[in-house]
């Protein structure tokens, strides 16, 4: 019974002898730079990341912020999709406006203010774009209301401009 044990400690000292082999063989130069103090090169830094899109939030979440007076709801769509029915207390900032509007916007929002952008839905992606726009002028609480205007009008909830 003895024999057994001690082929059986051998092989697995053997196995582990071979992979830490391979493993320093593998990686060498990564071992060596660590070793030497050496800042990784560039082929083995991640690509520096660019800031996270703005996260989404649901009906109820969006109502609990606007209803807590927490953030300011900000409209992607067109003027005159926003003139026929907003979220009540919008501002209307159009995703294909915003060089033009971007100063007045800035001037009159603080970059510390909660936003939450909309559009027409789930299958608009113009808030997504609006909200990562909104995040490089500076603003660092931006959130997209996936459901948008068609959700929130259908919920019952305060609307602006429009007929129900």
């Amino acid at each position: 019974m003895k024999p057994a044990i001690y082929r059986l400690l051998r092989d697995c000292t053997l196995i582990l002898l071979i992979a830490s082999a391979l493993g320093v063989t593998w990686n060498w130069r990564l071992l060596t730079d660590a070793f030497y103090g050496k800042a990784p090169s560039a082929a083995q830094e991640p690509a520096p990341s660019t800031s996270t899109p703005p996260l989404p939030l649901g009906l109820m979440q969006v109502k609990e912020f606007l209803d807590r007076g927490e953030a300011i709801i900000v409209d992607a769509r067109s003027p005159e999709t926003f003139a026929k029915g907003h979220i009540m207390g919008a501002r209307s900032l159009p995703l294909g406006e915003t060089e033009r509007l971007f100063p007045e916007f800035t001037r009159t929002v603080p970059k510390d203010a909660m936003l939450i952008v909309y559009c027409n839905g789930f299958g608009c992606h113009d808030s997504m774009e609006l909200g990562k726009k909104l995040q490089q002028e500076g603003y660092g609480q931006v959130f997209v209301y996936e459901g948008g205007y068609p959700e929130w009008r259908d919920a019952g909830y305060p609307i602006a401009g429009g007929e129900r």
